[in-house]
């Protein structure tokens, strides 16, 4: 009896540390989520399709990420749904400002998601264009003090998204995280990279385009798809060859077999609204340029054609001479 009990004890740890109750295909698919967690079925579900002339325009403070320009000693683990890369730095990096405003995040992990070809695996998708992988960076907020506590609120995350396009040339930036993607096919084995990683190379791989993002509300995209997070996805896409796209292909499963796709279907957007961030700069712009009102005031006055000044002018000194 205590035998049995024991090995039914050893039996449920082991799926919950392999997290063998849920897949992406069969009867552990994304389809069957709902049956195990009800919080899978909510109204404010990610990921989504974002159609870029249903999105609301607006300029929010600017986004701020903080300590992610010193190296730091990295690690990358095969949790059996992707591979997941956290940082052994003590003080970890920060985020703030943009949909965020004052309330600060802090850095947990990133982690990736991929399809079985170059065509699909994205989770978001952009006016139903799907990409081959997207990357998110897991932030939780600081005031909760960690993770798990963070799960327990509806603001306590923050995930910034980034899609990967195919280009026939490496991104060296992955290089490192690609190299030891063989070492962690298996479930649960853990690689360190073998050199210092800089977040900010990952994170902000241009300066220029980070305040150029979508935002909303809505869930983690596997279980128990809290809907807790708020997301920021940003407009420029990241560049992979697709040998470095096709490294990630051969992770293994809990039951040994390759992790070929591991993206959730999107979900409906029901009543949320997605936001397009527009620096503050630039959209004084647009509104200058869009705004009837303008034409007939002074900063307008240059677009007067050169030919009526030439005459007035000429008109003016003929009267001054008279």
């Amino acid at each position: 009896m205590i035998f049995s009990i024991a090995c039914l004890l050893l039996l449920l740890f082991s799926g919950c540390c392999l997290g063998e109750d849920y897949g992406y295909e069969g009867n552990h698919g994304p389809s069957h989520w709902g049956d195990s967690y009800n919080t899978c079925i909510g109204k404010h579900q990610s990921p989504i399709n974002i159609e870029e002339h249903n999105v609301k325009n607006i300029s929010l403070p600017s986004l701020k990420l903080v300590g992610i320009d010193n190296p730091c000693s990295s690690f990358v683990t095969n949790n059996g749904h992707t591979v997941v890369l956290k940082t052994n730095d003590s003080k970890a990096a920060t985020l703030y400002g943009g949909p965020l405003g004052n309330n600060i995040y802090v850095f947990e992990q990133l982690h990736f998601h991929w399809g079985e070809n170059d065509r699909e695996g994205s989770e978001d998708l952009i006016n139903n264009h799907s990409f081959p992988m997207e990357m998110h960076a897991v932030f939780y907020k600081e005031d909760y003090k960690s993770m798990d506590e963070a799960l327990k609120h509806h603001d306590g995350l923050t995930v910034l998204a980034y899609l990967y396009e195919v280009n026939p040339k490496p991104n060296p930036v992955y290089e490192s995280i690609i190299e030891v993607l063989p070492d962690v096919e298996a479930v649960g084995k853990e690689k360190t990279l073998k050199e210092p990683l800089l977040l900010e190379r990952l994170l902000v791989p241009d300066i220029t385009t980070m305040q150029n993002y979508f935002t909303y509300n809505g869930s983690l995209t596997t279980p128990p798809c809290l809907e807790i997070v708020t997301w920021i996805d940003f407009k420029t896409h990241q560049q992979l060859s697709h040998e470095q796209l096709a490294a990630f292909r051969d992770l293994r499963t809990p039951e040994g077999n390759k992790l070929t796709h591991n993206f959730r279907p999107v979900q409906p957007l029901e009543d949320r609204i997605v936001f397009h961030n527009i620096p503050k700069e630039q959209n004084e712009v647009l509104k200058n340029d869009n705004d009837p009102s303008h034409e007939h005031s002074g900063q307008h006055s240059i677009k007067m054609p050169c030919s009526i000044i030439a005459l007035g002018i000429l008109f003016a000194v003929v009267l001054f001479a008279m």
